[in-house]
């Protein structure tokens, strides 16, 4: 029994090689090389220097004066805030906007839930960098929303509304790109809802309130996570919609990033807010991980 075991376990090894080999050369690898770019010095064009250096680690929190002083510089820290209530602004309004719709697509029948769900995908069809253009022509200066209020009198023709390049339009732009992720996590877990609960309830004078708050949320409390790391984690990276939507005035994480290897040539400092970027999504990862292992033991 143990050599068959140990055979097994040998042959399962081997068949999973070539997975591991993608794993480690695609995804591990970049890391690596990221984390090992992080500790060194920048080249002044460019590049490294192969010299270890915590500089672009300790550039987020300080930085140096004229008399080679270090001091406290919050620029990095207010971007960071800034990227952090923007990623939970569009979590919550998706959740908000797609829990409704994950639950009324979940009780229809099947065929009409297949094509909801399709309806749902379909954006994803659609490059992002377009999906992106189109709300520029909806929100800039003489786009839909201000050619429709001037034409039924509200704004005058020299007025604007001004919604292009705000941190509004970089969250309506964010919504836009990540609510389907948050719909259909919700919608499987709700899949999964014994009918019959909402029954029971409905049977005992539940109200609606009560039922949401006892049952529903409840029970579908990991789809409902699974969901809403699904749209901050990629928010909180994003670089298409600030960079578009916010003009380059509303800097991001996934901005600041770019900026620093495209044109700062400070590739230690940007490799590592990546760094920095990657440990907030783990622990988030490890909390979501926590919360669904104690739902599958209370269940």
């Amino acid at each position: 029994m143990n050599i068959q075991g140990e055979n097994k376990s040998k042959n399962n090894f081997i068949g999973l090689m070539p997975l591991w080999l993608v794993m480690g050369i695609f995804m591990v690898g970049p890391l690596l090389v990221m984390a090992f770019v992080s500790v060194m010095e920048s080249n002044s064009y460019g590049g490294i220097h192969l010299k270890f250096d915590l500089s672009g680690y300790r550039q987020i929190l300080f930085d140096t004066n004229l008399f080679d002083v270090m001091e406290f510089n919050p620029a990095y820290i207010i971007i960071i805030g800034r990227s952090f209530l923007l990623a939970l602004g569009a979590t919550i309004i998706s959740l908000i906007l797609g829990f409704p719709v994950a639950y009324y697509i979940s009780r229809q029948k099947d065929n009409v839930k297949n094509l909801l769900i399709f309806l749902v995908t379909i954006p994803f069809w659609t490059n992002l960098l377009i999906r992106t253009f189109a709300w520029i022509i909806i929100l800039g200066k003489d786009g839909v929303i201000e050619n429709s209020f001037t034409f039924i009198g509200v704004l005058d023709d020299d007025d604007s509304l001004n919604l292009m390049y705000t941190n509004s339009a970089i969250l309506i732009g964010l919504v836009y790109s990540y609510i389907p992720l948050m719909v259909l996590p919700i919608y499987s877990s709700m899949e999964k809802l014994d009918i019959r609960l909402i029954e029971a309830a409905s049977d005992l004078y539940s109200s609606r309130l009560h039922l949401i708050s006892k049952i529903i949320l409840p029970l579908t409390l990991p789809g409902i996570i699974g969901g809403s790391i699904l749209v901050f984690v990629p928010s909180l990276g994003a670089f298409i919609a600030p960079d578009l939507l916010g003009g380059g005035k509303k800097l991001l994480l996934g901005s600041l990033i770019q900026f620093q290897f495209a044109y700062a040539r400070n590739w230690p400092f940007g490799a590592a807010i990546a760094m920095v970027l990657l440990a907030i999504i783990v622990l988030i990862l490890y909390f979501n991980a926590r919360v669904n292992k104690k739902h599958e033991k209370f269940n």
